[in-house]
């Protein structure tokens, strides 16, 4: 290497230096006389508050460029193959503590707790997940912490004593999250796209990004950067930004920016764009069709944003996509896609992780000895989920000790999981306060903005005949339609206004015609009636029975509004209904929006991000994008 000269290369070189003797000292075995989780409850305590506030703030570190790059070459060179392989998987636990045993650790991994997992096998990253899929990480702010530091002390306590990126999908809205309340919640990103202000698309990275690095989390697997064009996507729909590239692009970048300021590392995904198919991933492999021209002019622009915006990571997708493969390999295992478009045409430089490997997508032509290696070669770095991980971990080694994945292929990806730990100031010490941690997840000035938020989200799509805004002598509303909880929430609300009475009828996804003529019956004691409409949650039935439901209503000559909670598509079913608004998502935030929008006490705001296409002729809108009503 050649020796610096000016005064500026000396200097990277000394700051390098006395970076790199930080890092020797994190790597250094720790004191016999400490217990192996001082360091988390030194943290608890406070005593780590140098380390612990610039974490908690997640501002990059300030080093040069060569300074990092000098950090992790020298920490790579003193890791031992297994601990380089490691450092590439991103691995789920089960447990609410880093102590926890569970009989799930025991049949992935062999070993009973978390901390032992993370132990035997030193991973680069743990993702987290509710009790919904299993591992129920993630109960409440100061437990989420205290795992976060039990982690981080089992990190830094094996083999090259790396700490942990600990990741999570936590996307805002309805369809993709993990946290629930306490955790503030925001509406998601195509409700945030209808009100088109970058502001509190801002604002929602912001809030998210600040109580995920409370707890410990340092990666967030957002924004989703797809361009949702087909409406009848089963797997993105609200989760995109919206049917418009350039509003896509936009708000990618803001949201880039949001986390960041937060103090969470960021990742568009999925690479190269997952919007315009009807198959889902997690259950099949998606073919996109589009031409190398449409993807450089409808998918690959918000990739770009994110980019040029400084994204930490880009998530690739489980997708088919001739144009740029004609091998027909899946983006994630396609060097074609991964390192040539998106390394060396677009020029990124952060971390490339797959998507989940146990999915459909991925599992159903590349079984776990195949997958990881594959994706490896294609130019990914963090693989994630991949099951059977004794298997995936062998294979890799193997691998690499046969030069089907050369050597400087490994150390590349190891190279920037270090350079980008660093530049997260994850060395020396990873640590939260567990007490900040529940005074900033939900505080009240994150739920104050998150309900402004909310509240400018809401779309009238249809107002006929001034059903609403409703009139304050309408004093009996049935609320009826799909979702439980939904429903109650809205009733709630609307309960709380004066003079309101409601009446709750749950019909579930499908409604019988009994359930039908029952609350139809209903509809015509009541002075009006508000129904809940959810297609995308009735499956392959596409919610044609809850069409019928609503149709039936509307033949009362009753007062009667929908709301469709998931996708804003739902009215093209049922185009006669006097009124209907778009939520976009079904959590209660949304829902008080929701009935102080239908009352008038906030006026409706938000305009479509798509357009709204007829059902029987999908190249008729009934709804252009940019519509909206307003009273």
């Amino acid at each position: 290497m050649q020796q610096p000269t000016s005064r500026r290369h000396l200097l990277a070189a000394a700051a390098g230096a006395a970076a790199l003797g930080a890092t020797a000292s994190a790597a250094a075995p720790a004191s016999a006389a400490a217990p192996a989780s001082a360091a988390a409850r030194a943290a608890t305590r406070g005593e780590l508050s140098g380390s612990v506030s610039g974490h908690r703030t997640g501002r990059p570190a300030h080093a040069s460029p060569a300074a990092v790059r000098a950090r992790a070459a020298a920490l790579l060179r003193r890791m031992s193959l297994d601990e380089k392989i490691g450092q590439l998987f991103v691995i789920e636990v089960y447990g609410g503590t880093a102590e926890t045993e569970h009989d799930r650790n025991r049949a992935l991994y062999g070993v009973p707790t978390p901390a032992e997992v993370v132990r035997k096998y030193r991973p680069g990253g743990v993702i987290y997940f509710d009790a919904r899929r299993g591992p129920d990480n993630v109960q409440e702010p100061r437990q989420i912490a205290r795992l976060s530091n039990g982690l981080q002390s089992a990190a830094r306590r094996a083999g090259a004593r790396v700490p942990l990126l600990i990741s999570i999908d936590q996307e805002g809205g309805s369809v993709v999250y993990r946290m629930l309340e306490p955790a503030t919640q925001l509406p998601g990103n195509m409700a945030l796209a209808a009100t088109r202000s970058t502001r509190d698309a801002y604002d929602s990275a912001d809030i998210i990004g600040t109580e995920l690095a409370a707890v410990g989390i340092n990666q967030n697997y957002a924004p989703v950067a797809d361009v949702n064009i087909n409406p009848a996507n089963p797997v993105i729909g609200v989760r995109s930004f919206g049917s418009d590239t350039a509003l896509c692009a936009e708000f990618v970048a803001t949201a880039v920016r949001g986390y960041h300021h937060g103090g969470v590392a960021s990742a568009a995904k999925h690479f190269p764009g997952h919007g315009d198919t009807d198959v889902d991933s997690h259950t099949g492999l998606p073919e996109i069709k589009h031409t190398r021209s449409e993807l450089d002019r409808i998918d690959l622009p918000p990739f770009r944003a994110a980019i040029r915006r400084g994204v930490d990571t880009i998530m690739t997708a489980h997708i088919v996509v001739p144009s740029l493969d004609p091998s027909r390999a899946p983006a994630t295992m396609s060097h074609r896609i991964v390192t040539g478009l998106l390394r060396e045409e677009l020029g990124f430089t952060g971390l490339i992780a797959t998507d989940a490997l146990d999915m459909r997508g991925a599992t159903a032509d590349f079984p776990p000895d195949v997958a990881p290696v594959r994706a490896l070669q294609a130019g990914c770095d963090q693989l994630v989920l991949a099951p059977k991980l004794d298997t995936a971990f062998e294979a890799v080694r193997e691998a690499v000790r046969s030069g089907a994945v050369p050597q400087e292929r490994l150390d590349d990806s190891v190279q920037r999981i270090l350079e980008h730990k660093l530049r997260r100031k994850l060395f020396p010490a990873p640590y939260v306060h567990e007490r900040r941690a529940a005074r900033t997840v939900g505080s009240r000035r994150h739920r104050s903005r998150a309900r402004q938020i909310t509240e400018r989200t809401i779309t009238l799509v249809r107002n006929e005949n001034g059903a609403l805004p409703l009139p304050s002598t309408l004093g009996t509303v049935l609320v009826t339609g799909w979702g439980t909880a939904p429903l109650a929430a809205l009733a709630r609300a609307l309960d709380a206004q004066h003079g309101r009475r409601t009446t709750t009828i749950e019909t579930g996804t499908r409604p019988d015609t009994t359930k039908i003529a029952e609350v139809t019956e209903a509809a015509r004691t009541h002075d009006a009636t508000v129904v809940l409409a959810n297609a995308a949650a009735a499956g392959s039935e596409e919610g044609a029975a809850q069409a019928r439901l609503i149709d039936s209503l509307t033949a009362t000559g009753r007062r009667v509004i929908v709301a469709g909670v998931r996708l804003p598509y739902d009215i093209r079913r049922f185009p006669d209904v006097p009124a209907y608004l778009a939520t976009y998502s079904y959590g209660t935030p949304s829902m008080t929006a929701l009935a102080r929008t239908l009352s008038g006490e906030v006026a409706p705001r938000g305009t479509l991000p798509v357009p709204i296409p007829a059902l029987d002729d999908p190249n008729r809108d009934l709804y252009p994008f940019g519509h909206g009503l307003h009273y």
